[in-house]
């Protein structure tokens, strides 16, 4: 067990430092970022308990995927694998336990920690077992992917706008409104293969701009409910949800051209750094955009010409 755990701490290490990031530095601010994040939430929302407990059981089954299960039962026998998958779903859990206990929410640090024990003794498949349709068209090829494994935290965020509106927490129908857009950053995470790219027969400029368009297009109709429902309840905060809706469009913009500014290399630690500042002051948004469309221009050239 202790070898496991050891072979998955170099792991760790090798993708931080495949990241441009020293592990070191990376594990000071990982548990930095974890507790500013759970501050934030603490301080925003009176449901921040109950956000960090489903977090933390997201990460726990996130750990069962039948296939790894299946690998860790042909490695080390099937007593042996549940024991390991106990120990590594309450070490998953551990961080979410101590900031929940930290914030005085004894009953969901407890459920955070049972109810990872029963999560590591099941497997479930990734995806569906079914193609399910989706309301975009073959050649997003981002959103078609990207919509049919993450399609059940759109449910997830209309539900919380719908207790948003319920307790009266305009906070928390933003929050909801954020995880529409990250949910969708995440389907531009990983460079396509180059042939993806070489096959449109358009020049860098053009193909950029239409990446955008779509990515745009298809985002809002996720997006659309929540700002709807946002600025029928809440008139006087109408203002404030148009500005999170356009930042996580000018974001999504960000992050496309973040990709194909590294291609074909996966996004680096200087694009995560940019980014990050971005969030810290979303004006620099205005000057990142067109830096990395030029970076990214001069990065497909060689592909679409």
């Amino acid at each position: 067990m202790k070898d496991y755990f050891l072979l998955q701490g170099k792991m760790v290490c090798r993708k931080l430092s495949d990241f441009g990031l020293n592990p070191l530095i990376g594990a000071l601010i990982a548990p930095a970022g974890f507790v500013l994040l759970s501050e934030y939430a603490f301080h925003k929302t009176t449901f921040a308990g109950f956000l960090i407990l489903l977090a933390s059981q997201g990460a726990a089954v996130s750990l069962s995927e039948k296939r790894r299960t299946d690998f860790l039962k042909m490695l080390y026998g099937d007593h042996r694998a549940k024991r390991l998958r106990v120990a590594e779903n309450l070490i998953t859990c551990l961080p979410f336990v101590l900031v929940l206990i930290g914030h005085k929410a004894y009953l969901e640090a407890a459920l955070s920690a049972l109810l990872g024990v029963p999560a590591a003794l099941g497997s479930f498949r990734a995806g569906v077992p079914f193609t399910l349709p989706t309301p975009f068209y073959k050649r997003p090829f981002e959103f078609i992917v990207g919509f049919r494994n993450t399609f059940y935290i759109f449910p997830v965020a209309y539900l919380l706008t719908i207790i948003a509106v319920s307790v009266d927490n305009f906070n928390l129908g933003i929050f909801s409104l954020v995880l529409v857009f990250l949910t969708v950053f995440s389907y531009y995470q990983k460079p396509e293969q180059a042939y993806y790219v070489w096959m449109h027969s358009a020049k860098p400029g053009p193909f950029l701009f239409g990446k955008m368009k779509t990515a745009l297009l298809f985002t809002a109709f996720p997006a659309l409910p929540v700002c709807l429902i946002l600025a029928v309840v809440y008139p006087e905060n109408m203002v404030l949800t148009l500005i999170a809706a356009l930042i996580g469009f000018a974001f999504l913009m960000l992050i496309i051209l973040a990709k194909y500014a590294a291609y074909p290399a996966e996004m680096n630690l200087p694009e995560g750094i940019m980014i990050a500042l971005c969030l810290i002051f979303p004006p620099l948004l205005l000057g990142l955009i067109p830096f990395f469309y030029r970076k990214a221009v001069n990065k497909l050239t060689f592909l679409l010409k």
